[in-house]
């Protein structure tokens, strides 16, 4: 799961390996979840089901007392691991994550759980030690790690590798860094295919990314308008605040009294780049999220537009300013390479969920 990988970062001439797999195999452009933020479209794919059955809706949401938490404990997994589920065939999994949050809520059922983030003493003499999370070595750090699994451990039969996206927050494609970034993976998805050749390779993303220009405080716009909130929290909040300062392309509202919810939703629609304001239960149905875990109202902005906790109702943001949330940012590109055995017709996969639907049914 290359965390952020927007199709537009593809170039076959810095990724020959992923250009092959996709000319030989199986390759497309399939949707997300919303909200478009890495939690909940992490589990989904793992998992293979919507989030109204898996549970994690964000990368943070509002407890029934009022707290603002992260969504990243195991009690919030309502739904099997793709590990759990292959543990019960005898199947061995492992996970390996750049970001040590994911740790958190998919590790169930897996023999082997690592992050370049909580590096143990084998780790660092096999490995060296790990590069900073906010680096796109790490990534390649991560990459290398489940090599050497594939490489030394043929009792493991299915590897799950999550990237981080701080390398698509930070640069554009065309960027020297991304260039350099994108080459190193392919090198190691090289690496990997040399190692393992009866394997089957199945790629995709979380979200992708677009510039943003503009932020709202939606506590503070609707304050001013005469509706006061209990809470209005970025579906993307999480502990990695280089990458988006905790701004998103959406939010969960939280009002103080239910009756005003027809008006908050009126206030919120008037904001410049809001694109879409839904009821909980509209929201739900919709995005087949689990309607205990996401607000009153659920907010979406236009491809320009996120939502955080700023000083003022409204900010500008620098022009180097890259992040995801919206709808804009659901389509994603799912590989399935190479092609070593029969392949399902590519209009057969319309979401990325449909990789591990595909995987039960086989």
């Amino acid at each position: 799961m290359i965390d952020g990988m927007d199709s537009r970062y593809f170039d076959p001439t810095l990724m020959p390996t992923l250009a092959r797999w996709r000319r030989e195999g199986l390759s497309r452009e399939v949707q997300g979840v919303m909200p478009s933020v890495t939690n909940a479209n992490n589990a989904t794919i793992n998992c293979g089901v919507w989030p109204a059955e898996h549970g994690i809706t964000g990368n943070s949401f509002l407890t029934a007392d009022g707290r603002e938490e992260y969504m990243e404990a195991q009690v919030l997994l309502l739904a099997p691991t793709l590990f759990e589920r292959l543990s019960d065939q005898g199947i061995r999994g492992a996970l390996f994550s750049s970001k040590k949050k994911t740790l958190g809520f998919l590790r169930r059922g897996a023999v082997v759980a690592t992050s370049p983030e909580a590096p143990d003493a084998d780790m660092r003499t096999r490995f060296g030690t790990p590069p900073d999370i906010y680096s796109y070595e790490v990534n390649h750090y991560t990459l290398r790690m489940a090599l050497d699994v594939l490489r030394n451990h043929p009792d493991v039969g299915v590897l799950y590798v999550h990237t981080t996206d701080y390398p698509m927050h930070m640069w554009a494609p065309g960027d020297a860094r991304s260039d350099a970034h994108l080459r190193g993976l392919d090198a190691l998805l090289a690496e990997m295919e040399q190692v393992a050749p009866d394997a089957m390779f199945l790629l995709t993303a979380d979200h992708g990314m677009n510039a943003k220009t503009r932020v709202w405080d939606l506590e503070k716009a609707c304050a001013a308008r005469g509706v006061v909130l209990r809470d209005a929290l970025s579906t993307g909040r999480d502990k990695y605040l280089a990458h988006h300062a905790g701004h998103s392309g959406s939010s969960f509202v939280y009002l103080r009294d239910g009756k005003e919810r027809a008006r908050a939703m009126d206030v919120i629609g008037a904001l410049a780049g809001v694109e879409l304001v839904l009821t909980r239960e509209e929201a739900a149905a919709r995005f087949h999220l689990h309607a205990e875990r996401i607000g009153d109202v659920f907010v979406a902005g236009d491809s320009t537009t996120v939502f955080g906790k700023i000083e003022h109702e409204m900010g500008a943001l620098p022009a180097e300013y890259r992040n995801h949330g919206s709808l804009h940012e659901q389509r994603v590109p799912l590989v399935v390479g190479p092609a070593n055995r029969t392949l399902p017709a590519a209009d057969s996969f319309l979401h990325s969920r449909d990789m591990l639907r595909w995987l039960w049914a086989k």
